[in-house]
């Protein structure tokens, strides 16, 4: 008997569900974990913040606890040094280098006063305080014979006094010549400018021999122009014929130049 041919079995066209099931379940599942590794459980957290704040500062995060004792024996860590800046801003540090400069021109002064004393008890010097620093102001009567700028043998033991203590400092120096309104014309001074500026100049010459250095030396001539007296008795002129020496409490500062100027270079060219 001939057998019947068996039926081909019908094809299913929806097993592709079973694997986009698995596929979603486990994707699920992976954001459930995510989820939960990622989510902060608040109330540990506060305990892991308590715990780290008694251990930092010794008292309970909690307000009205005990202090937590330390644990005997264990290392006790030395403290970190605090690194110090290496300048101190720059308003304090100003402010010091002033106040150091101010102590640095009184024990000047005062040196120089004890080296003229004799010459301040006279009158013949006198020394004033300035907003610039110290002025010794010498009457030349003691330094230069009238109408000279050679200084006196007896006045050259007095300057060298005051170059000593000069030496010793490094504030800039200058050296004012001054004279009354006489007129005088020599053929080595035709005016009084030439020998306000000589005399100047001269005493200039023997603070350098005497150890003070050159770059910290001026010497001006102003002649009759800057009497610190009338010039119509013959007190007054004595007074405004005198030699003084300003020791400058200021350094001088780096010059900037002015914006907005052209420079020219050497071919003429206006760069």
């Amino acid at each position: 008997m001939r057998r019947k041919r068996r039926e081909e079995e019908h094809e299913n066209h929806e097993r592709w569900l079973v694997s986009y099931a698995d596929f979603i379940t486990l994707l699920f599942a992976f954001f459930v974990v995510m989820y939960a590794i990622s989510s902060v459980n608040e109330g540990k957290y506060k305990v892991l913040s308590n715990s780290l704040v008694n251990a930092f500062k010794n008292v309970t995060g909690e307000p009205g606890g005990q202090p937590i004792a330390p644990i005997t024996g264990a290392p006790v860590m030395p403290p970190k040094p605090i690194a110090k800046p290496d300048r101190l801003p720059e308003a304090k540090r100003g402010e010091e280098v002033k106040t150091e400069q101010r102590q640095k021109m009184k024990n000047v002064a005062s040196d120089i006063m004890n080296a003229l004393q004799p010459l301040i008890a006279q009158g013949k010097v006198r020394l004033l305080e300035t907003s610039r620093g110290v002025t010794i102001e010498i009457n030349d009567s003691i330094l230069f014979p009238p109408g000279q700028a050679k200084l006196q043998q007896a006045s050259t033991s007095a300057m060298l006094a005051i170059a000593n203590v000069l030496a010793a400092s490094d504030f800039p120096i200058t050296i004012e010549g001054h004279t009354d309104n006489v007129p005088i014309s020599t053929p080595q001074f035709p005016s009084n400018w030439e020998l306000s500026a000589m005399r100047a100049t001269t005493v200039l010459r023997l603070f350098n021999d005497g150890g003070v250095g050159a770059e910290r030396l001026t010497a001006i001539g102003y002649g009759e122009t800057r009497p610190v007296e009338t010039n119509t008795t013959p007190e007054g002129r004595a007074r405004n014929r005198r030699v003084s020496i300003l020791i400058d409490s200021n350094r001088p500062e780096e010059p900037t130049e002015l914006p907005g100027q052209q420079q020219v270079s050497t071919s003429g060219v206006v760069r």
